[in-house]
């Protein structure tokens, strides 16, 4: 059990509170050895927060070279637009059953003149994609989509990447600045963060569905090497050894698998060049789970112009011709899609997700991705909060559908018929110990102290939800809360000292 900073020191041991202010001394402002920190049984009084590291964060590009970049590539798209403009998005008979291969070949009405014209033009878009732009793009990072009140569950990943470890700089995107919350982006360049705006690069009038975004987080970003994480995704362990993965090194991207096959129409092989006729050759492929990608720009420019070219005509063609609205109708596929039409490799995760449980329920609240740089077996990587997002105001709050900060639905808290309801009101753990034991890992608590940095410290910081969640994991993870008394003596503040047993 890790002691607080207070009970670290003696007055009968002179010696050794002399030995141990010095130590602190060292924690406290980032000049302690490896050593030292691995074996300090202070090390939760010092937060993963204080960018001990000095992760400096990610400059910008040029915006206005990049602003030209983009305008080349939108004139290129609508020079040679898909035929029909609009596709007709028609809903499957059953959701929840795969659909037969005649479902499959007959459920969206395409010409075969139309589908010509769109594999015509798609080829005149490979054939003039722009060069990547010059000493623009540099280094490995982290990109994530946020905004709005997707920025809260970005600030509860964003912290895990901190709480474990990874010392990659961030560049957290959003669409403009009303989506940017007051002060955040400050908090943020103080972890060795940037915030980024699409509107400075381009006009996102034409691209009103945040599915159409995130490719061009990916594109305009100051990084040759991306890291994508969605929003209300978070790492479980320290993602920074991905890049050196034999297989990345290898292809250039890595992706992770989706639940389900492919259920596009016939006529996307066709389209994307690959078959000389309509065909059912990608039933068996595995869709893609783009909540994380890895992809490197500079090996990649092309496929990732031409994801773009499929997203910016996404919500009215690609997507319905990727998925035929069947599960996962979106901009997921666009990636894979794009490097399969340039015959590109890449790397796709051969372990399957798997499910994350409310402990003691059958209700999945989210899903767990493999790390790529493991070739033996599944090893937890990623979480993707896809159906219940992780933020204190979706799990705690109390009479947030009127808070002036921005209304949510009642909380898991608030409302009996969630499966975490029982385990709020009681204060136990969320996340199935069945689960916790086949990954032989349990990320609850750290992600309960992202969460707490959050509500307590933050420009969201909440006094009523600072104690409710600091209850909380006091009665669910044994965490106890004190003010750092030695390390206000020393002058570094009230810090906040936490200790889990």
């Amino acid at each position: 059990m890790d002691m607080l900073l207070e009970e670290s020191f003696s007055p009968s041991k002179p010696g050794i509170v002399r030995a141990s202010v010095r130590k602190v001394r060292r924690l406290l402002r980032g000049t302690a050895s490896e050593t030292e920190w691995a074996s300090s049984n202070l090390i939760t009084c010092v937060s993963a927060r204080e960018n001990r590291h000095s992760i400096l964060p990610p400059s910008a590009p040029d915006p206005a070279l990049l602003s030209q970049t983009w305008k080349t590539l939108q004139n290129l798209y609508e020079r040679y637009p898909p035929q029909p403009l609009t596709l007709k998005l028609n809903n499957f008979a059953s959701i929840s059953t795969f659909p037969s291969l005649e479902e499959i070949k007959h459920h969206t009405d395409i010409s075969k003149s139309d589908a010509l014209t769109s594999r015509q033009n798609h080829a005149e878009v490979i054939d003039s994609i722009p060069p990547i732009p010059q000493n623009q793009f540099a280094g490995r990072g982290v990109v994530m989509l946020a905004g709005g009140k997707y920025s809260e569950y970005a600030a509860t990943g964003l912290g895990m990447l901190r709480e474990v470890g990874s010392r990659l700089p961030v560049e957290v995107w959003m669409k403009d600045k009303t989506e940017e919350k007051d002060g955040w982006c400050d908090e943020l360049a103080r972890e060795g963060m940037a915030c980024r705006r699409l509107s400075d690069y381009m006009d996102l009038t034409a691209l009103e569905h945040p599915y159409q975004w995130k490719v061009f987080t990916i594109m305009f970003s100051s990084f040759a090497e991306v890291l994508f994480i969605d929003g209300d995704n978070m790492p479980i362990q320290n993602p920074d050894d991905m890049f050196e993965a034999e297989d990345y090194a290898a292809t250039g991207v890595v992706l992770w698998p989706d639940y389900w096959k492919n259920t596009g129409s016939p006529f996307l092989p066709f389209v994307m060049g690959i078959s000389d006729e309509a065909s059912e050759m990608m039933r068996d492929q595995k869709t893609v789970e783009s909540g994380e990608l890895l992809w490197n720009k500079e090996r990649h420019w092309e496929a990732l112009c031409l994801a773009a070219y499929y997203n910016y005509y996404g919500p009215k063609y690609y997507y319905t011709l990727i998925s035929q609205g069947w599960a996962g109708w979106g901009d997921k596929d666009t990636f894979p899609i794009a490097l399969q039409s340039l015959h590109k490799d890449c790397y796709m995760v051969p372990y399957g997700l798997r499910a994350m449980f409310v402990n003691g329920t059958g209700f999945v609240e989210g899903m767990i991705q493999s790390n790529p740089s493991n070739k033996t077996g599944f090893e937890p990587m990623f979480w993707h909060m896809n159906m219940v997002k992780w933020s204190i105001r979706n799990l705690l709050c109390v009479g947030c559908s009127s808070d002036p900060e921005g209304a949510v639905a009642a909380s898991a808290l608030e409302n009996e018929q969630s499966p975490m309801h029982a385990h709020l009101k009681e204060g136990r753990p969320i996340i199935s110990k069945t689960n916790m034991e086949s990954f032989d890992m349990n990320p609850e608590p750290l992600v309960w102290k992202s969460m707490e940095h959050t509500t307590c410290r933050s420009v969201w910081k909440n006094a009523e939800l600072c104690a409710r969640t600091r209850e909380h994991m006091t009665k669910a993870f044994g965490f106890q809360f004190r003010a750092g008394r030695i390390a206000t003596i020393l002058g570094y503040g009230d810090r906040l000292c936490v200790r889990d047993s």
